[in-house]
């Protein structure tokens, strides 16, 4: 079984979700992300963070994933402050929602003045709601990012156990865990962190506090990339224990601090059922439904 912590399915499709099902993906966590052109207005926003909490987690359920999302304003977004205002009044609306498990994803772009405000706005929000944060680190300039995105968590007072640090790389590792935050890593097909550089730093650095996920979105990007990076792991002379901890294991132990996330909801599933609507709306488009009587997962130690 496999979780990935970081995943954009809002932009990926049904036959995404049957080929993870199929590849052993039992969960996904989605953070709020932007949509690669800026938004224009609240309603945007608002239809957005409805369907991570609506109509995403009935799409999964359909294919017998549990969904899980994290809500917040991207650091890309946090430039248009105007809009950056409303949404921050938005943000305590959804953040408590069911399957929310993280404020996020949250931090650095371009590391200006008004990201920088409204990361340490969302930080606090985390801290009044006693939240966990996950952290996108900057494409540009990532280590210096990275260092201070961690500062002014420790600023705010947040505990590093609380905090996911994501889309680190072999700049960036050493620190985050030598500081006591999670360290997560997104394998994307052809930059930032590879499959095979992703085995070489579990055998250099080991599993504690390290998790791999995917980052897929609507660019060139892979929904299987943990399940890959889990097989090239074990071909490499990876232990199975370690690939479960950095695959799975790792992952829930982080976000189930959040009390949203547990393990009995995938391995005690509801039976899938393909007739059921959402708002009247079916993922089907006149295929014979999928209806389980029963549906189990093996742990597999």
């Amino acid at each position: 079984m496999f979780i990935d912590p970081h995943i954009h399915m809002s932009s990926r499709t049904t036959d995404d979700y049957q080929r993870m099902r199929e590849s052993g993906i039992v969960a996904v966590i989605e953070p709020a992300f932007w949509l690669g052109q800026p938004r224009t207005n609240i309603g945007s926003f608002q239809d957005y963070f409805s369907s991570l909490v609506g109509w995403e987690r009935f799409r999964a359920a359909q294919f017998g994933i549990k969904h899980y999302c994290t809500i917040g304003l991207n650091s890309k977004e946090a430039n248009n402050e105007a809009l950056a205002e409303q949404v921050m009044e938005l943000l305590p609306l959804y953040a408590c929602k069911e399957g929310v498990v993280a404020i996020g994803e949250i931090g650095y772009d371009d590391m200006t003045p008004a990201e920088d405000k409204y990361f340490r706005l969302q930080l606090e929000l985390a801290k009044e709601l006693n939240m966990l944060v996950m952290i996108h680190t900057p494409h540009r300039d990532k280590k210096a990012g990275t260092g201070r995105s961690m500062d002014v968590c420790i600023e705010h007072g947040l505990a590093p156990s609380q905090v996911i640090v994501d889309h680190n790389n072999e700049e960036t590792v050493e620190e985050v865990l030598e500081r006591g935050f999670w360290a997560a890593f997104t394998i994307y097909p052809h930059t930032k962190m590879g499959n095979a550089r992703m085995v070489e730093i579990v055998r250099h650095y080991g599993t504690n506090r390290i998790i791999v996920d995917s980052s897929a979105d609507w660019g060139v990007s892979d929904p299987l990339a943990v399940p890959k990076t889990a097989q090239l792991m074990l071909e490499r002379g990876i232990s199975p224990e370690d690939v479960r901890a950095v695959c799975y294991q790792n992952a829930l132990a982080a976000y189930s601090q959040s009390g949203q996330i547990k393990e009995s909801h995938w391995l005690n599933p509801q039976p899938i059922d393909q007739r059921q609507t959402f708002n009247d709306n079916s993922v089907l488009r006149g295929q014979e439904p999928l209806i389980e009587t029963s549906r189990e997962y093996a742990l597999i130690e």
